[in-house]
């Protein structure tokens, strides 16, 4: 069993001297390596106990949606259960989604990648950066034979694990030329390589937002796009300032790519009979851009949006008092009043409001179906998918009946256990469905939108709009794996 440090109590720590704090340094990033090693090994050790043969169904008929096995790692490495990613990671607080690329890393760093997986184990490389090599090596296109991922296994062991993201693609590239991994054209320049993967992307992340209602985006393009993407913003950027906006240059070019995402240029900045646009020497914005009547009747509306926004209001005699400050429910991000003020009052933007509906108030319905109505409360009730630590946005998931509804009930005159009512659903993403539908997890609603769920190990979680609790207590878990470095 690994060793753990009994390091001093925050009374304690403030009485060190500098040397000491060092040492209490080092010596805590020591135990959270070997502790990050650790768990890779029981990462692996977990998988192996659950190879396809787990799977019940396996040797009698396949259902539909049931579990299958899934490969997670690179060619050569063992298939797995499918269905098992999932109570490991509601053990370890993380998504299944985390769980499973966990336990693909732990796969293949010790079946395609062993001398990095024993230099993680002897403490000479952090199974951080052993796993952002797996991660390449994993999802190389092409796919890595067990010989040219031994090959990159080879190269990065001589350096113990100490190589960037560069340098991995020119070592996979070779790897891929070395093995004849693909059809390169014989006239090519050999110098051109294989990325290990598009490193193209963008992203937006939406879920981190400022507290003035804007969002980070990052993004990697081609050259020749991103060259195109600077000039396009650069103009944009100058164009406004032409037309009166005092914003500075990096707004006027966040502004500017705004705009070309709703397709819209200059003109927009133009009032209606082609004069000079006033600015707002408050916030600089032009007063073009805020009229409705200044857009051209010609063009069509650039935005067009579906708005689920919560705020907290009171009333102030017969006058709703909104909050400054509420919940857009894409996403779960914050939403400034003012900014949702703004996009109903932008140019050629289209917005539909929805009804408000009481979550408070039960609805059913006969049968099995579920109506529009019914599915909206669940969404707005719930959120996010309500199994243990998964955050898909409930809209995108399916609505389940957690007592199932009994389709031959109302022939043979039964009463129905599972009806078609708010208090017996509840959202679930397909993969946590089908992980209900065909296991041994089993969950009950304890009150609305409050969900109790039991592995099949026993390991009880709440779920409510809050989050997710573990409710088992504490205990002092299975003795530790050996450690291979001792």
């Amino acid at each position: 069993m690994i060793e753990t440090l009994a390091g001093p109590g925050a009374g304690e720590v403030a009485d060190l001297t500098a040397s000491d704090l060092l040492a209490l340094a080092r010596d805590s990033k020591s135990a959270e390596d070997r502790a990050a090693a650790e768990l890779l090994e029981v990462a692996a050790r977990w998988a192996d106990l659950h190879p396809p043969e787990s799977i019940h169904d396996a040797s009698s008929f396949m259902v539909p949606g049931c579990e299958h096995a899934e490969p997670i790692a690179g060619p050569g490495t063992p298939l797995v259960a499918e269905f098992c990613v999932a109570e490991l990671g509601t053990v370890l607080g993380i998504s299944s989604t985390a769980a499973k690329k966990l336990i693909g890393h732990a796969l293949e760093l010790r079946h395609r990648l062993p001398r990095l997986w024993g230099q993680v184990h002897a403490g000479r490389v952090p199974a951080w950066r052993a796993r952002a090599v797996a991660e390449v090596t994993i999802h190389s296109t092409p796919a890595l034979t067990v010989e040219a991922a031994r090959f990159v296994d080879a190269q990065v062991a001589a350096v113990a694990g100490k190589i960037g993201p560069a340098q991995l693609d020119r070592l996979v590239a070779e790897a891929i030329k070395r093995y004849d991994l693909a059809d390169a054209d014989p006239a090519a320049d050999p110098e051109d390589g294989y990325l290990h993967v598009d490193p193209r992307h963008v992203t937006i992340h939406d879920q981190d937002v400022h507290f003035a209602g804007t969002v980070r985006l990052e993004a990697e393009v081609d050259l020749a796009d991103g060259l195109d993407l600077h000039q396009a913003l650069a103009h944009g950027a100058a164009a406004q300032k032409a037309l009166g906006s005092e914003l500075p240059l990096d707004a006027r070019r966040a502004k500017a790519l705004g705009d070309l995402a709703r397709t819209q240029t200059a003109l927009d900045l133009h009032d209606s009979a082609g004069g000079r646009p006033a600015s707002d020497s408050a916030g600089g914005r032009v007063a073009g851009e805020e009229r409705a009547g200044v857009s051209r009747p010609d063009l069509p509306a650039a935005r067009e949006v579906v708005l689920h926004a919560h705020f907290d209001a009171s009333l102030s005699g017969d006058t709703a008092v909104f909050g400054p400050t509420g919940r857009l429910e894409e996403g779960q991000r914050l939403l400034l009043l003012e900014q949702l003020r703004s996009w109903c009052l932008d140019s050629r933007t289209k917005v539909t409001v929805k009804p408000v509906i009481d979550l408070n108030q039960e609805k059913a319905a006969p049968g099995y179906d579920i109506p529009d109505r019914i599915r909206e409360h669940v969404a707005l009730r719930d959120r996010v998918c309500v199994f243990p630590w998964c955050s898909r946005p409930a809209r995108g998931c399916d609505v389940d009946h957690v007592i199932e509804y009994d389709h031959n009930a109302e022939a043979e005159g039964r009463p129905q256990p599972g009806p078609t009512e708010t208090e017996n659903l509840g959202a679930l993403c397909r993969f946590h469905h089908r992980l209900k539908t065909h296991s041994a997890w089993r969950y009950e609603m304890t009150a609305p939108g409050v969900f109790e769920w039991t592995s099949p190990h026993g390991h009880r979680y709440r779920r409510d709009r809050d989050g997710t609790t573990a409710l088992d207590p504490p205990d002092p878990g299975p003795p530790g794996i050996p450690s291979p470095r001792r």
